[in-house]
């Protein structure tokens, strides 16, 4: 009887290890049929022809870095004596960002309020060299600022000043107008949606008609509640949590069902496909098949930013001539370069061919 259990015992444990090394071996198989580096350099070389317009919530996130050395004697809350203000680009100006890092040519379209702080939001995009004929600017509400107070490397507050109410109808025509004005200068349309109220319902299909109409593509970064205002775009690019959310669900029982609703989504919102962003489990992404790239991070310390990263690269990937995988691919690396470094970040062609080979060493 004991030698049955030992023999049961090593039968199992043996199973174990011919699927640990069944998995080692399609891992490596999936990493085996990453893009060469000659095509990977084609793709990048094209990127600084690539003519991007960038359509949301625009937003400046500013730094106020200093010190702590006392308790205020008004409230138990520490006292910080700052010492630098700075200011970025943020929301969908972050995307933008990216794709300027990325050497494309790029103009945005939004809505800042007619303040000091849509003066200096502008002021930065003229830094950074993307172009802000299309930001039309509103009395009615203010720029959104989101400040971080900070003190010895830890974040201690965030203030947000928002109005996220949708855009006036007067303001959707304007940057209709606008965008009309320019398309015959932009290769596609990135919808970066954070639910402040620029991509209203109408405002979008306008756009995605629009688009259609021209024969330019049009990828989304959408928000849970507003997939459906998106319907007939080229790409969506949610994460696991935002699908989830949309199908109303806590979690995927089994890659089965990921791939089912990836396919229901593509189905019910017209999409050419669909591109699931999965952290650590890297990207799916679903055309008439499912296909997976597994995660090439090499070291986490911050996701802030991560998915303006991605859907920046994977459009400007796709514009410079790569197919679903290969634009799939770069973009994963992207990623996983700037969640190495702190706060909001951006990558480099440089930055992806170093870590494409550093991928290809550890093979």
């Amino acid at each position: 009887m004991k030698n049955i259990k030992i023999c049961c015992i090593i039968k199992i444990y043996s199973k174990k290890i011919n699927l640990k090394i069944k998995n080692k071996k399609q891992k490596i198989k999936e990493r085996k049929k990453m893009i060469s580096i000659r095509r990977l350099k084609e793709i990048l070389e094209q990127f600084k022809s690539v003519r991007i317009a960038v359509i949301g919530d625009m937003m400046l996130d500013e730094y106020l870095i200093g010190k702590v050395g006392r308790i205020s004697p008004e409230a138990p809350v520490p006292v910080v004596n700052i010492e630098k203000e700075r200011f970025v680009l943020g929301g969908a100006s972050n995307v933008a960002n990216n794709l300027i890092s990325l050497s494309a040519n790029v103009s945005v379209y939004g809505v800042v309020g007619n303040d000091a702080n849509g003066e200096k939001f502008i002021k930065e995009l003229e830094v950074k060299k993307i172009n802000s004929a299309g930001i039309v600017k509103d009395s009615s509400r203010p720029t959104i600022i989101k400040s971080r107070v900070l003190a010895q490397g830890q974040q201690l507050l965030r203030l947000d000043w928002e109005k996220d109410i949708d855009i006036s109808s007067e303001n959707q025509d304007k940057i209709l107008e606008l965008l009309k004005e320019d398309l015959k200068n932009i290769d596609a349309i990135l919808l970066s949606d954070y639910n402040k109220g620029l991509l209203t319902e109408r405002l979008s299909k306008k756009i995605i008609k629009l688009s259609k109409e021209n024969g330019k593509v049009v990828v989304v970064d959408p928000k849970p509640q507003n997939f459906k205002n998106y319907v007939g775009a080229t790409s969506i690019t949610p994460n696991k949590k935002e699908i989830l959310d949309y199908f109303g669900m806590k979690k995927f029982s089994s890659e089965e069902e990921i791939v089912e609703k990836l396919e229901q989504l593509k189905k019910e919102l017209e999409l050419e496909n669909v591109v699931l962003t999965r952290s650590e489990e890297g990207v799916s992404l679903f055309e008439t098949e499912h296909k997976r790239i597994p995660t090439v991070a090499r070291e986490v310390y911050d996701v802030t930013g991560a998915g303006d990263t991605f859907i920046s690269t994977f459009l400007l990937a796709r514009c410079a001539g790569a197919d679903l995988y290969e634009a799939g691919e770069i973009a994963n690396m992207a990623s996983g370069i700037v969640v190495a470094k702190i706060g909001t970040a951006t990558a480099t062609k440089e930055e992806i061919l170093d870590f494409y080979e550093t991928v290809q060493e550890h093979l």
